[in-house]
C-alpha cells in the first residue's frame, strides 16, 4: 500500500502542474496575435530557474522522485513559454529576454550545478540547493504581493486571477503537508510562506470581490436611472414640442383676416366706373 506522503505528493504534482499550465491560455493568444503586446518575460524566466533548481535537488536528494517528476514537468513548460516569447517578442523586448535567460538559466544554473559538483562536499550539496531553491521558492510567492496592492488600492479584483490565486494557495498547502511528512525542512518553509500568503490572497479576494459587485450593481442602477431620466426628458420635450406646435397654428389661426362679406370682384368693378366718371357725374349740383 502506498503511504500517506507519496498519495499526498501525488496531489501535490497534479496540483504544481495545473499551476505550470495555467499561462497556456496566454500563450495561446500570443501565438494567434503573433505579439507578445505588453506580457513580461521574467515570471517565465524566474519560474523556469525555480523549476530547474528543484528539479536538480530532487536528482540530488534520494527521496526526491515526486519532487523531480513535478519541476522536470514545469522546467519543459516554462521552457516552451519562454521560447515563445522569444519567437513573437519586439526586437527590443527579445534582447532583454536573450539577457536573462544566459545571466540565469544559463549563467547562474550552470555555476549552481558547476559548485555543487566541484566545490562542495557531498554531505552539504544537498543543503546548498535546498537553501538557493527555498528562497527561489519564497520569492515566486510573494510576487502577487504587487497584485495585492493594486487590489487593495483600487478596490478591484480585475487584476487578480482567481484560480490562479486558488490553486497557489493550494500548492503550498498540499507540499507543506508532504514536507512535514517527509521531514524536508527545505521543501516545507518556502511552501508554508506560500500558504499563508495564499490564503492572504484569498481573504482580500473575497473582500474586494464583494465590494466590486456592490459597484457594478450601483453603477448598472445609476446608468438606469440616467437613460430613465433622459428617456422622460426626451419625451417631456416631445411633448412641449406638440403643445407649442398647436399653439402655433392656434395663434395663425385665430390670427387670419375673416371672409369680406361683399364680393371682391364687384368691389373693384365699383371703383372703376366711380373713377370714370367726371367730376360732374360724380357730384351733381
Amino acid at each position: 500500500m502506498a503511504s500517506l506522503s507519496f498519495i499526498i505528493g501525488i496531489i501535490g504534482n497534479i496540483i504544481s502542474i495545473l499551476v505550470f499550465t495555467s499561462p497556456i491560455k496566454t500563450f495561446w493568444q500570443v501565438v494567434k496575435k503573433k505579439s507578445t503586446e505588453d506580457y513580461k518575460s521574467t515570471p517565465y524566466i524566474t519560474t523556469l530557474l525555480s523549476t530547474s533548481l528543484w528539479t536538480f535537488y530532487g536528482l540530488l536528494n534520494p527521496d526526491g522522485l515526486l519532487v523531480t517528476t513535478v519541476n522536470g514537468a514545469g522546467t519543459v513548460l516554462q521552457f516552451i513559454y519562454v521560447t515563445l516569447f522569444l519567437i513573437y517578442a519586439p526586437q527590443d523586448k527579445k534582447v532583454k529576454t536573450l539577457k536573462l535567460v544566459a545571466l540565469l538559466n544559463v549563467g547562474f544554473l550552470g555555476l549552481v550545478i558547476a559548485v555543487t559538483f566541484l566545490a562542495t562536499p557531498g554531505s552539504v550539496r544537498l543543503t546548498v540547493v535546498g537553501i538557493l531553491c527555498a528562497g527561489l521558492t519564497i520569492g515566486m510567492y510573494a510576487s502577487p504581493l504587487s497584485i495585492m496592492r493594486t487590489v487593495i488600492k483600487t478596490k478591484s479584483v480585475e487584476y487578480m486571477p482567481f484560480f490562479l490565486s486558488f490553486f497557489l494557495f493550494l500548492n503550498g498547502g498540499i507540499w507543506s503537508v508532504y514536507a512535514a511528512l517527509v521531514k524536508d525542512f527545505y521543501i516545507g518553509v518556502p511552501n508554508a510562506v506560500g500558504f499563508v500568503l495564499g490564503s492572504i490572497q484569498l481573504i482580500i479576494y473575497a473582500i474586494y470581490n464583494k465590494k466590486s459587485i456592490s459597484k457594478k450593481s450601483l453603477e448598472m442602477m445609476e446608468e438606469e436611472g440616467s437613460a430613465h431620466f433622459v428617456k422622460e426628458n426626451e419625451m417631456g420635450a416631445f411633448e412641449d414640442d406638440e403643445e407649442a406646435n398647436v399653439k402655433i397654428r392656434n395663434f395663425h389661426k385665430g390670427s387670419s383676416l375673416p371672409k369680406p362679406s361683399v364680393n371682391r370682384q364687384y368691389s373693384f368693378q365699383r371703383i372703376l366706373k366711380t373713377l370714370s366718371l367726371s367730376p360732374y357725374e360724380r357730384h351733381p349740383s
